[in-house]
């Protein structure tokens, strides 16, 4: 098994790229990025196995953890904006319904 005396380059080259990615404006990118990491987790958990290097193991282990904690907070967060947007856009044409019904034929609001 001395082949995983090297994972630690591709381990750090796969973090690398995936930090890049993360901290891209296209959302495409920084789910690619997210998944890298988690990747890039698991390389260094195995690399940190294999060297005795329980440290870095909590360490791996507790980013993936924050990782996946920040997706899904980001998730719920996207997901309350579009309910919100699509919530104020239907009220929005509610409003202008009612502002319709309010309008007589001559063109007069009724207060």
């Amino acid at each position: 098994m001395d082949y995983l005396t090297h994972l630690q380059w591709p381990a750090m080259a796969v973090t690398v790229l995936s930090t890049f990615l993360v901290g891209s404006t296209d959302e495409h990118r920084r789910r690619i990025g997210f998944w890298l990491f988690l990747f890039s987790n698991v390389l260094w958990t195995v690399w940190g196995v294999y060297d005795g290097a329980p440290a870095l193991v909590a360490l791996q282990v507790a980013l993936a953890f924050m990782n996946v904690r920040g997706a899904r907070k980001a998730a719920a967060q996207e997901a309350k904006q579009a309910s919100e947007s699509s919530n104020s856009h239907g009220q929005h044409s509610s409003s202008t319904k009612l502002q319709s019904a309010g309008t007589s034929i001559a063109g007069e609001k009724h207060a």
